[in-house]
């Protein structure tokens, strides 16, 4: 699923209704580098339907970990970032989304850091976070098809490949529908990601 929400295993039956710690599913992101952020940030901005645009651009890596995890998480993600290098990653071009549009990205040192992730919370995954993902930062989402071929159309003989890496990981708690960060991660280690 191709979705800035998450699937919460516990999730309230009113949308509207704030999430409570006790309730709020975790989101895990790879973090991007600044340059990254505020160019594809801009796009969304103008892209993005504005009534539905609560979030920064973002690589979700993890849509949804059970509250209970919390603890966990943090020991997880802060050992990881201290055993993993930062990875290169490549924006390839657009992928289409059907009712949006994303940047691709390609970066298998992100998808070896994220599937390291995935193998220690084996059983505990929802069914949106089993499987490899395909990495992207959506900058359209949930407009009629016709709008996601016409940007699509507009910005792909535009768009060049762009390097970078990866800095760091970040873990959210989702509020419905906005997310507040907890807390990023440096990825510091010598071991390539």
């Amino acid at each position: 699923m191709d979705s800035d929400t998450p699937s919460s295993p516990s999730a309230p039956s009113f949308p509207g209704e704030p999430l409570l710690d006790s309730a709020a599913p975790f989101i895990v992101t790879a973090e991007l580098p600044a340059d990254v952020l505020a160019w594809s940030d801009a796009l969304r901005r103008v892209h993005f339907p504005p009534e539905r645009n609560w979030l920064k651009a973002h690589v979700t890596l993890f849509h949804a970990f059970a509250p209970s995890l919390r603890e966990e998480l943090l020991g997880v993600l802060g050992r990881f970032a201290a055993e993993f290098a930062p990875p290169a990653a490549r924006i390839e071009g657009l992928m289409d989304l059907g009712g949006g549009t994303a940047l691709a990205i390609r970066s298998p040192g992100m998808l070896a850091i994220r599937a390291a992730i995935a193998d220690h919370f084996h059983g505990a995954l929802t069914a949106q976070d089993q499987g490899t993902p395909r990495l992207h930062i959506t900058i359209q989402n949930k407009v009629q098809r016709a709008s996601a071929k016409a940007l699509q159309a507009e910005l792909g003989p535009q768009l060049s490949q762009r390097d970078f890496v990866f800095p760091g990981l970040g873990l959210h708690i989702y509020r419905r529908p906005h997310w507040e960060d907890l807390r990023i991660w440096r990825l510091r280690g010598k071991e390539g990601g």
